[in-house]
Parts: structure tokens; C-alpha cells; sequence
């Protein structure tokens, strides 16, 4: 009887295998591209890699005169350190082609209305990446390295070591990077009809409890850097639930017969 089973449940395997085989071919392709995309960066990174950290540095250089130099006290913390920046860099960079290359997979199986969603949320997810990246690079990263130097003096020398300073930035850009989509995530949300503004604003004081939680974790649970991190995001939120509100106002006047 079991031998029956087997034998009469073995084909019906087979059947879904050959079902998901060229759904699983295209994945593997989709992911190899991405794969050997953040190579070719990250490797043009490395090649930059020098002028790359110099940029990054130039902030802390530029909050305390007492700051001229980064140190490392390990032999290969400098090999290290620029290897990691090569990477972070090789992924920002091929984000797009990430988010292309998932749109081109899952696109075919989406309706007409459903690709041109997918169009939005990659074109706009990307842009708000970058201008994440920006804010937190030129204007949230100086203030926090001038905070922070503003405890050096003649008699405490700070001595900050170039992996560490370089993942400091990097963990910040990426941070404000993924942050900045919030607005948008939500006003995509509402006009899908998965969670209105009023959800938004009646569970207000959990997401901010998540957003401090989030924050407290990625400055490495220094409280400072949590508080200059939160109330952007804070910020953020709150022009969530107000374009959330506006744009689904729009859409249902825009359906109004």
C-alpha cells in the first residue's frame, strides 16, 4: 500500500517540478545578474576606494580642528576597511539594477495596473534612497561629528579608527537611506488599500516606539545618535500620514462620479 503511494505520488512531484523549473531558471538568472552587478561595482569601488574614504572622512576632518588623521591597530584594518566600503558602495550603487531586475521577474505575472505600480514604487524607491543618502551625508552627518567632537579638547585627544569611522558613515547613509522611503511606503500602502492614514495616526505612539527601537539599534545603541536619528524619522512619519491623507482624498475624489 505504501509502495502504491509512493509510486502514484512520485509523478505528481515530478509534474510540479518541471511547473516551477523555468520560474526557478529565470530567478537564478535574475539573481546571478544582480550577483556579478554588485561585483563589477564594488571591484570599481575598491579601485576608488582611497578617494572614496577620503570623501568620507572629510566631515569629521571638518567638525574639530583637533582631528587630523584616523588611526588602525591591526595590519590588515585599513585592507579591511576598504574592502567593506568597496562593498557597501557596490550595493547602493547596483540597488537599480536590483529593483529592475525583481521587476522583471515578478512583471509578467502582474496585471496591467499591478506593473505600472511596480514601475512607481522602483523609480521612487530609488530616488528617495539616494535622497536619504544625501541628507544624512551633507547635512544630518556633519552636525552629529560636530556634537560629538565638541568633547575633544587639548587635554582628550580623540584618536577615531578608519574601520570603525568608515562603518559609523556607512551604517548612517544607509540608515537614512532606507528611512527616507517611509512617506512613500505608506501613501503606496493606503492607495492599495492595505492600511489607511487613520490606522497610521491611531497607532501613531506604537510606530514611534518602533522607530526608537529601529534607531537606538542602528547607531549601535549610542543615545545620542538615536535622539538625531528618531526625529527626522519622526518628521518622516508624520508627512506619511499627511500625504497618505492627501493623495487617497485625490483618488477618491478622482473616482467620484
Amino acid at each position: 500500500m505504501v509502495k502504491h503511494n509512493l509510486q502514484s505520488t512520485i509523478p505528481v512531484i515530478e509534474r510540479s517540478l518541471e511547473f516551477f523549473r523555468p520560474h526557478h531558471l529565470e530567478l537564478r538568472k535574475r539573481l546571478i545578474t544582480v550577483f556579478l552587478t554588485i561585483i563589477a561595482c564594488s571591484a570599481v569601488s575598491y579601485i576608488f576606494a582611497e578617494q572614496i574614504a577620503a570623501l568620507f572622512i572629510s566631515p569629521l576632518f571638518a567638525a574639530s580642528p583637533l582631528v587630523y588623521k584616523l588611526v588602525y591597530t591591526n595590519l590588515p584594518e585599513a585592507f579591511l576597511a576598504y574592502i567593506k566600503l568597496a562593498v557597501l558602495i557596490g550595493i547602493i550603487v547596483s540597488m537599480p539594477v536590483a529593483l529592475y531586475q525583481l521587476w522583471i521577474f515578478v512583471a509578467p505575472g502582474l496585471r496591467k495596473n499591478e506593473k505600472k505600480l511596480a514601475v512607481t514604487i522602483v523609480f521612487w524607491a530609488t530616488f528617495l534612497f539616494s535622497g536619504g543618502a544625501c541628507f544624512a551625508f551633507f547635512v544630518v552627518l556633519p552636525k552629529m561629528l560636530v556634537y560629538f567632537m565638541s568633547y575633544a579638547s587639548e587635554g582628550l585627544e580623540p584618536l577615531p579608527k578608519l574601520g570603525k569611522y568608515l562603518t559609523f558613515v556607512a551604517r548612517t547613509i544607509l540608515a537614512f537611506g532606507i528611512s527616507f522611503q517611509i512617506p512613500f511606503l505608506m501613501v503606496m500602502a493606503g492607495k492599495a488599500n492595505f492600511v489607511q492614514a487613520a490606522y497610521f495616526r491611531r497607532k501613531r505612539i506604537y510606530f514611534y516606539m518602533a522607530i526608537v527601537v529601529l534607531s537606538f539599534l542602528l547607531t549601535a545603541g549610542d543615545f545620542v545618535a538615536t535622539a538625531l536619528m528618531a526625529f527626522p524619522l519622526f518628521l518622516l512619519y508624520e508627512a506619511g500620514i499627511f500625504l497618505s491623507a492627501l493623495f487617497n482624498r485625490k483618488s477618491h475624489a478622482g473616482n467620484t462620479p
